[in-house]
This record gives C-alpha cells, sequence and structure tokens, in this order.
C-alpha cells in the first residue's frame, strides 16, 4: 500500500471513529433524557436539590462515577479497549447527564439565575446522577445493528463472569428505584402495610425476578439446561439479586433523607416496597445489558 493510500485509509478510519463517536453522543443525550424525564419532573426531587445534605450529594456523586466507568467498559459510547477509554466514556456521560439536567429545569423555569448557586448546583447535580446513568445506557439501547459492521480493531471480548452479573444487578436496582425513591409515596405506603403486605411483596419480587430471567423466555433471558436443579439459580443468582435490591433501597432512602424519624418497622417496610421496582430493574438489567 502506498504512503497516500496508508494516509488516506488512516484518515477514513479516523473519520469512521469520530462519526461514531458522535452518534454516541447523539444517543446517550436521547438516553439521558429518556431515562431521567420521570425525575426531572418529579416536584420531589426538585426540592432535595435545595436541602438534601451536601455531603450525601457528593457521596452519591462519587458512588456515580466508578460505576459510570464499569458500566463503559461494558456498553460506552463506543467500543473502548482499556480503562482510560471508559473513564474518558464515563466523564462524557456525567457531562452529558449535567447539561441535559440542567437545559430541562432551565426550560421549565426551575432554575433561574435569581436563585443562590448553592440551589442551582444542587438541582443539577442531584439530577445528573439518573441522566448520566441513562445517557451510557442509552449507547445499548438505541444502537443501530448495523453500527456492528463498523471496521476498525477488535474489540476486547466483555464476558460477563459471576461478579459482573452482580454488577449489573446493581445498575439495574439503582436505576428503576431512583424514580421513586425520593417520594413520600414509599414512607405512606409502609405505614399501610401489615406484615403480611410485607411477606407478599418479598415473594412476589423473588418470584418475579426469578421469571424474568428463567422462565419466561425473554429474549436475552438464561435458560437452565435440563441438568440442573430448579433451586441453583434461585441460590446463586435470584436470591442474592433480592439482597442488592434491599441494599440499594436501604441506600437510596438514607440519600434522599427518608430514615431520619422513621421507625425500624416501617423502614423496613419501605425498603420492602423500594425493592419491588429494584428487584424488577435488577432481573432487566441482566436480559438488556
Amino acid at each position: 500500500m502506498s504512503d497516500f493510500a496508508a494516509r488516506a485509509h488512516a484518515l477514513d478510519q479516523r473519520r469512521k471513529a469520530r462519526s461514531a463517536f458522535l452518534a454516541g453522543m447523539g444517543r446517550g443525550l436521547a438516553g439521558a433524557l429518556l431515562f431521567s424525564l420521570p425525575m426531572l419532573m418529579t416536584m420531589e426531587m426538585w426540592q432535595l436539590g435545595f436541602h438534601i445534605a451536601r455531603e450525601k450529594l457528593l457521596f452519591l456523586m462519587v458512588v456515580d462515577l466508578p460505576l459510570l466507568v464499569i458500566l463503559s467498559h461494558r456498553i460506552g459510547f463506543e467500543e473502548t479497549f482499556d480503562w482510560r477509554e471508559d473513564v474518558r466514556d464515563a466523564i462524557v456521560a456525567y457531562g452529558v447527564g449535567i447539561a441535559a439536567s440542567a437545559a430541562i429545569l432551565f426550560l421549565f423555569g426551575l432554575l433561574n439565575l435569581d436563585m443562590p448557586w448553592s440551589e442551582v448546583i444542587g438541582k443539577i447535580a442531584i439530577q445528573a446522577v439518573p441522566a448520566s446513568i441513562g445517557a451510557m445506557l442509552g449507547r445499548s439501547q438505541l444502537t443501530r445493528d448495523e453500527d456492528a459492521d463498523c471496521e476498525g480493531p477488535e474489540p476486547r471480548q466483555r464476558r460477563t463472569s459471576y461478579v459482573g452479573e452482580l454488577f449489573l444487578m446493581v445498575v439495574g436496582a439503582l436505576f428503576l428505584s431512583l424514580n421513586v425513591a425520593p417520594t413520600e409515596e414509599m414512607i405512606l405506603l409502609s405505614y399501610k402495610m401489615t406484615a403480611w403486605h410485607a411477606l407478599a411483596t418479598i415473594l412476589l419480587s423473588i418470584g418475579l425476578m426469578h421469571g424474568f430471567v428463567y422462565a419466561v423466555s425473554f429474549e436475552g433471558g438464561h435458560e437452565l439446561s435440563p441438568d440442573t436443579p430448579w433451586w441453583h439459580a434461585l441460590i446463586r443468582f435470584t436470591l442474592p439479586g433480592y439482597v442488592i435490591a434491599l441494599s440499594i433501597s436501604l441506600f437510596l432512602l438514607w440519600i434522599f433523607e427518608q430514615v431520619d424519624g422513621t421507625a425500624l418497622t416501617p423502614l423496613v417496610f419501605a425498603m420492602i416496597v423500594l425493592a419491588f421496582p429494584a428487584a424488577i430493574g435488577a432481573a432487566a438489567a441482566r436480559l438488556i445489558l
């Protein structure tokens, strides 16, 4: 190949890579809006941006960044080949989440230049967490099949280990439960529940988790071989997944200041209520990511 042809080929490859990255950015913006609009239009999230303890908000943002890096390792804006590119993708996703959140909040008149900057930053920062996750998920859910045909170096193989499966459940549980965790209904429902309601909710959550992934045969589901006992997947994946859903629920209730002043029994019941969407999110993440 002549020098001219080599330079032309290299230029074409860079152009394709730039085009793929911009397309990924577009999908990221679409994902940020698609997945975060419910929270951008929720009054409790607006109020939390004003009065949430700043150390909790900082902690949530610090937790979000490594989560995005690991998520990028699987489904970034483009195929990545080392952890530096994953960090870049995570920062870009955070930037997209911040920009999308700020734009929508200003559009709805929820932010203005007369507000204290602490309130402006707080409202944007708390909304940017789900928006950034949505931006990263947008690449996975909005990618066209023909995008996989782009030329370029072969990407590293992303085989999901057992720990990787648990991580995906964390992402799914966190993402879906973020929609309802800050609402007052979580605590209200916990006061209306009885022990029998709580037990039924636990059993239904576990049943739905297991059924979505193993029994209903959704596309992307996991089929068990005939030699595998039915309880194997239940103990290895479903029950740990439900423990993850409960843990994420407690974490979000604490972050969103739903724990202070709540008695132990209503708090446990609130965890069980919030773990219901978290469990479904955890199961869905194993199907679609």
